[in-house]
């Protein structure tokens, strides 16, 4: 197995094909992270200004891995003006969307990681507290992390004696929140709301998190990979990290932004060697899956993958070599990257299965504050049931795609993005595989008068 990548850069300390045996990893110690150039990055932004450090990670080009690929370095500009009152940093650590787990990997075995990119942002956009709101599932993470965050208030980086110096004349502060198991959690406002102990609802924005965040007090929202990538970035420089990944499309302008830098990919499915892998941003699927997942399972042959969790929609059979960057929504008739999350699934699977899963998923999960999103994705698992019981008409299909088309943050019609989610995977499954539903449904004669 060969890597397009010269060396590991989030997994530098996490043994991972080709250069090292999962079977060997054990959790990154304090003392292991500082032997191994840990929070280096730290003590160089502690030599520059705030500011500084904000163009520094804008300049990289850093996108957000959470699934929105949002720049982080524009994100963390947003901010308001500091006014003495608490200011806040949380931590999206609750990766609920199905397909997902590359955060994991780096909560249970380098935190240290993390905490390091945590303290960077709080030294650039003068935050005092941090909230790491984590997978309520996640429970061995979850005593990882707690170990790293003591020995994070032991060696001082944070609390009393930080390198961070009181900011907003407060000493810096982390904490670790757990989530209760609820997928909608992982949009940033339902996210905020239940840090606050309400029911996890998605706000109405503006006005956004950088204004009126966490308590009503400006805050920043992060990834897990995304605070991951920064102290390598601070440390090494954002030209560095552009040598990985792939620049923006040829006559694109410069405010289009680029795939820039690493990426984990989690893998799974009908493939011979599932888990997570790091690469350069832009590897195509077939690399992936041939290079690191070690191919089709036995006996197996590629039919479709879903790119990055089930909301991103499916890439079809004809769409094997794509490339996995931050366009391949453009390019490939798909909602986007997501989270690098790829399902892969074999000539055997039951597409009409597959859509009738994802939207029993997005049914259930949805907070109901939507109409649309509510009874729209309640009504598209009827109808899928239908289907696939054999109970279908040709103009299930009709109604399957309008409800589809008809919901969303996109369209105008709900607060968040999860419509949207069950939106384009439905869409994309009905129609790159419209012969495998067409099959399945019985005509439905309309007479004319």
């Amino acid at each position: 197995m060969a890597s397009t990548l010269e060396s590991p850069v989030l997994c530098t300390r996490i043994p991972t094909p080709p250069w090292g045996d999962p079977a060997a990893r054990t959790r990154v110690t304090y003392d292991r992270f500082v032997e191994t150039e840990g929070y280096q990055g730290l003590r160089k932004a502690m030599k520059m200004e705030p500011a500084e450090v904000i163009d520094l990670v804008k300049a990289s080009e850093l996108r957000g891995r959470g699934g929105a690929g949002f720049p982080a370095g524009m994100k963390w500009s947003f901010l308001a003006s500091a006014d003495e009152g608490r200011r806040y940093l949380a931590v999206n650590a609750d990766e609920s969307e199905p397909g997902t787990f590359k955060d994991r990997m780096l909560l249970d075995y380098d935190p240290h990681l993390l905490l390091e990119g945590m303290a960077i942002c709080m030294h650039a956009c003068r935050l005092d507290t941090a909230y790491i709101y984590i997978r309520g599932e996640y429970h061995r993470q979850r005593r990882a992390l707690e170990c790293a965050v003591a020995e994070a208030y032991e060696h001082s980086i944070f609390g009393a004696g930080s390198p961070l110096g009181r900011i907003n004349d407060r000493d810096p502060e982390c904490f670790i929140h757990r989530g209760a198991g609820a997928y909608i959690c992982g949009e940033e406002t339902g996210l905020l709301e239940s840090l606050e102990g309400k029911r996890g609802w998605p706000r109405i924005k503006p006005p956004f998190p950088a204004v009126v965040g966490a308590f009503g007090r400006p805050t920043i929202i992060n990834n897990v990979e995304t605070l991951a990538c920064v102290g390598p970035i601070v440390q090494k420089g954002p030209d560095w990290f552009k040598t990985m990944g792939v620049a923006r499309p040829p006559g694109a302008p410069p405010t289009v932004p680029a795939s820039y830098g690493p990426k984990l990919f989690g893998i799974s499915g009908h493939v011979n060697r599932p888990g997570v892998y790091e690469e350069h941003l832009g590897i195509r699927l077939s690399t992936l899956i041939e290079n690191h997942a070690g191919g089709m399972r036995t006996g197996s042959r590629f039919k479709a993958a879903i790119p990055g969790g089930i909301s991103m929609g499916i890439l079809g059979t004809d769409q094997y070599e794509a490339e996995l960057d931050f366009d391949i929504g453009k390019k490939n008739a798909c909602l986007g990257l997501g989270t690098a999350g790829v399902i892969v699934m074999d000539q055997d699977t039951d597409m009409v299965a597959v859509a009738r899963n994802i939207a029993r998923f997005f049914a259930r999960e949805s907070c109901g504050q939507c109409t649309p999103c509510r009874e729209g994705t309640g009504w598209m698992f009827k109808i899928l049931t239908r289907i696939e019981d054999g109970a279908g008409t040709t103009r299930d299909l009709d109604l399957l795609l309008e409800l589809a088309g008809s919901m969303g943050m996109m369209g105008g019609t709900t607060i968040c993005g999860l419509a949207d989610g069950a939106n384009w995977a439905i869409r994309t499954i009905v129609n790159k595989f419209w012969d495998e539903f067409e099959s399945r449904v019985r005509p439905q004669k309309v007479a004319v008068t």
